[in-house]
């Protein structure tokens, strides 16, 4: 698991990316996923992988989510906005 330090070191500027005031996020919106063939590859906001993420979630570390459906499994973008600024400060 990152430490926080190394996680601060990696965080992406804000100015990179637009996050909506409001809404809701993907977990690949939030840690990033490869591209495909058939897909573009999507930059990760907060650079950690698929598993420490929901490690960190379990912990407390990272917000939890919100169910939105049977299949589908999003965050609060306020909660993303949140946590980045807590660890990259």
């Amino acid at each position: 698991m990152q430490t926080t330090n190394e996680v601060r070191a990696a965080l992406p500027s804000f100015a990179h990316y637009t996050l909506p005031e409001t809404g809701y996020l993907r977990l690949a919106q939030i840690v990033g996923k490869p591209a495909t063939d058939n897909t573009p590859a999507i930059p990760a906001i907060f650079p950690v992988c698929r598993s420490t993420w929901w490690a960190g979630v379990k912990s407390g570390r990272y917000p939890q989510p919100v169910k939105l459906g049977d299949r589908i499994t999003a965050w609060h973008v306020e909660d993303i906005r949140a946590l980045i600024e807590r660890v990259g400060a």
